[in-house]
C-alpha cells in the first residue's frame, strides 16, 4: 500500500503542468479520423525526429483539446490489487521531470549512456521517454542478470549511469569499482540506499519545465544487447529512426491500433520487443498500454487478466499462448480480446489452430531481431498461412539470400536478408557499437544477413527454419528444428519439445528431441514411447528428419520471455556445460 501511495503522489504532481509546445507540422496537418495514422510515406526520411516531442506530446495536446477519449495512456496493475493510470498529459509531465533529473541532478549529457535494469514498473516508461527527451542513450536489460552480466554490460558500454531496484543494487555495488565510467546510480525503491539517488523522490521535486532536444532522426537513441548465441552479447545501436518506423503507413498496418484499443505486450522490459510493443506501437496510435507487473510467467494470472480487463490486443511469445492453452480445458472467450500476435520463436501450426478454436481469436506471427525490430509478419487482415512468419513489412525489403548476398530462387533455403543498399531503411540498427568487424560480417552484398535460415514461397510468405547455428547437418541433410518440432506436436503425447543437434560418431550430428509429455502419457513405458514418436515423425515428414535420440524432461529451459533456450541444450549435448 505504501508503494501505491508513492505512485499516486507521482500521479498527483502532474496537476502543476506548465503548458504545451506546438506539435510539428507533419502531425498538425494530419486527419484525426485516421486513428493516429501519421501522414508521410514509407520512404520519407525527415531530418529531425524525437518520439517524445513529436508523438507523445502530440497526444497530450489532443487530450487538452478534447480530441482524444478518457482512456489512460498507461495502465499498470499487479497481483496485490494496486493500479496506476497515467494520461498522456501526465506522461509528458513526469517524463520531463525525469529528463531534468538526468541532466540537472545526475549531470548526464546528450550521448551519455544509462543502463536500465528494471522489472515491469511504471518508472521504466518514465525513464525511456525521459532519456529520449534529453538525448541520453538508454540500454534496457533484464533483471534476470547476474553480477558478471551487469559488469560486462557496464564495462563494454562505458555507461555513465545505471538505474535498478533493491534486488540488484548490491550486485552493482560489488562491481562498481571496476566501472570507472559509471558516475551515477539511481534506485527505484521505497527505501534509501547509501550511494544511490532516490529516483522517486527526485521526480517529485524536479521541475516539469524541460525543452526537448532537437534530435536528428539518425542520432543514436538506444542500445540493445544481443542474445549472445554466437559469443558474448554485442551492442546493437539504434537511432531515433527505430521509433519513427512505427509511424510509417505500412507499419501502421501491422496492428492497426485505434485510440480505443488496450494493448498488452507480455515482454520482458530488457528486450527490444518491449520498447516496440510496450511503447512505440501503442503510443504512436494514441492507444492505451496495459502492463501487468507479472514478476514471473503465470498462465493462470495471464488468463485471469485477459478475462478481467478490457484488453483488445495481446502480444507475446508462443510459450505465453501455449501455457494459457494448457490452463483452458474448454473453449474460453475473453470478453474484449480481438487480435493476438506472437513472435520470438517458431509457432507450431497446431498451437495456432488450437488458440483460434479455443478463444475464437486468430493468432498472427511476426519475426524480428534486436538489430531490426519487427521486420516481417502476418498483418491484421492478411491471410494466415500456418507455420509462416508472414511477409516483409515495408520499408523493409526481405529476400532469401546466399552467403554472398545473392537472392535465391523461390522455396530455396537460405539466409533471411534485409536490403540495406543503396539506402538503409528506418529501423535497421546503425552498427554493433565498437565492433566494426562484427558489423562488417553481417553486411552481405546489398543486404543485412540475419543469420536466420528460411525459405520464401511464391506469395512472399517466409518460412522459418532456424538459426544458422540451430540448423542440424546430419549425414549431409540440413534439418531445421522447427520442422521436427512441428511433427512432434501432432502427437498427443507431446506437450512441447525442443530439437537440437547431438554428436554422433558416424553421422557427426543427429537430431535429438527433448520432450515434455502431456499428463496422460507420463506413466507410459519410455522406450516404447520413444519408438512410437520416432515412427510418428517418419510418417508425417521426411524420414531423415526423425529424432534418433529422445530425452523426456519435466520442463524445457526458457528465457524470461518464454523462448526455449536451444543454445543451452546444445551446450549440454556437446559437453560445454
Amino acid at each position: 500500500m505504501q508503494r501505491l501511495m508513492r505512485l499516486q503522489v507521482l500521479w498527483g504532481i502532474c496537476k502543476s503542468y506548465h503548458g504545451f509546445h506546438p506539435a510539428p507540422w507533419y502531425l498538425c496537418c494530419r486527419s484525426l479520423s485516421g486513428a493516429g495514422t501519421l501522414r508521410w510515406n514509407d520512404n520519407d526520411r525527415p531530418k529531425e525526429f524525437n518520439f517524445a516531442s513529436d508523438v507523445l506530446d502530440y497526444w497530450t495536446q489532443m487530450e487538452q483539446e478534447g480530441k482524444r477519449g478518457p482512456n489512460p495512456a498507461l495502465w499498470w496493475v499487479n497481483n496485490q490489487g494496486d493500479e496506476v493510470k497515467w494520461s498522456f498529459r501526465e506522461m509528458t509531465d513526469l517524463s520531463r521531470r525525469a529528463a531534468n533529473v538526468f541532466t540537472q541532478t545526475c549531470g548526464l549529457q546528450q550521448g551519455d549512456r544509462l543502463a536500465l535494469i528494471l522489472p515491469r514498473l511504471p518508472e521504466w516508461w518514465l525513464v525511456v521517454i525521459g532519456c529520449i527527451r534529453a538525448g541520453i542513450i538508454f540500454m534496457p536489460a533484464t533483471t534476470q542478470m547476474k553480477a558478471k552480466d551487469i559488469l560486462y554490460r557496464l564495462q563494454v558500454s562505458k555507461a555513465q549511469g545505471i538505474m535498478t531496484t533493491d534486488t540488484l543494487a548490491p550486485e552493482v555495488d560489488s562491481l562498481v569499482s571496476e566501472c570507472p565510467a559509471l558516475k551515477t546510480k539511481l534506485l527505484v525503491s521505497d527505501h534509501s540506499r547509501h550511494g544511490w539517488l532516490d529516483f522517486r523522490s527526485l521526480i517529485k521535486s524536479a521541475s516539469p519545465d524541460h525543452t526537448c532536444i532537437k534530435s536528428k532522426t539518425l542520432d543514436p537513441m538506444a542500445i540493445f544487447f544481443t542474445s549472445g548465441t554466437t559469443g558474448l552479447p554485442k551492442m546493437a545501436k539504434h537511432s531515433h529512426g527505430l521509433a519513427l518506423r512505427s509511424s510509417l503507413p505500412s507499419c501502421r498496418k501491422f496492428l492497426q491500433l485505434k485510440t480505443s484499443d488496450v494493448l498488452w505486450c507480455i515482454s520482458d522490459p530488457g528486450w527490444i520487443l518491449a520498447v516496440l510493443g510496450c511503447l512505440f506501437e501503442p503510443w504512436t496510435s494514441g492507444s492505451t498500454l496495459f502492463i501487468h507487473h507479472l514478476p514471473q510467467f503465470d498462465p493462470k494470472v495471464i488468463q485471469q487478466t485477459l478475462f478481467k480487463y478490457p484488453i483488445t490486443m495481446c502480444l507475446g511469445a508462443p510459450a505465453v499462448y501455449r501455457m494459457v492453452l494448457q490452463q483452458i480445458s474448454t473453449s474460453l472467450r475473453f470478453p474484449a480480446l480481438e487480435h493476438c500476435v506472437t513472435g520470438g520463436e517458431a509457432l507450431l501450426p497446431e498451437e495456432q489452430e488450437e488458440w483460434r478454436r479455443r478463444t475464437g481469436v486468430l493468432l498472427h506471427e511476426v519475426y524480428g531481431q534486436s538489430e531490426t525490430g519487427i521486420s516481417c509478419g502476418t498483418l491484421r487482415g492478411m491471410k494466415i498461412k500456418p507455420g509462416s512468419m508472414g511477409t516483409s513489412i515495408p520499408p523493409f525489403d526481405i529476400q532469401i539470400i546466399d552467403e554472398k548476398g545473392n537472392i535465391l530462387p523461390i522455396n530455396t533455403e537460405g539466409n533471411i536478408g534485409i536490403r540495406i543498399k543503396p539506402t538503409k531503411p528506418m529501423g535497421v540498427f546503425m552498427c554493433y557499437e565498437d565492433n566494426p568487424v562484427k558489423t562488417a560480417e553481417v553486411e552481405c552484398g546489398d543486404f543485412y544477413n540475419s543469420g536466420d535460415r528460411a525459405t520464401m514461397d511464391e506469395e512472399g510468405y517466409i518460412w522459418f527454419l532456424g538459426r544458422n547455428d540451430d540448423v542440424i547437418n546430419s549425414s549431409g541433410y540440413r534439418i531445421g528444428p522447427a520442422e521436427v518440432e512441428n511433427a512432434l506436436a501432432e502427437h498427443p503425447a507431446v506437450a512441447e519439445s525442443a530439437v537440437v543437434s547431438s554428436p554422433d560418431p558416424i553421422r557427426k550430428e543427429v537430431v535429438k528431441a527433448f520432450i515434455v509429455l502431456t499428463p496422460e502419457f507420463l506413466s507410459r513405458d519410455q522406450d516404447q514411447l520413444t519408438q512410437e514418436l520416432q515412427q510418428h515423425v517418419k510418417s508425417v515428414t521426411a524420414p531423415y528428419k526423425y529424432p534418433r535420440k529422445v530425452e523426456f524432461v519435466p520442463e524445457l529451459p526458457k528465457t524470461v520471455t518464454g523462448k526455449i533456450k536451444r543454445s543451452e541444450l546444445r551446450k549440454k549435448e556437446f559437453g560445454q556445460m
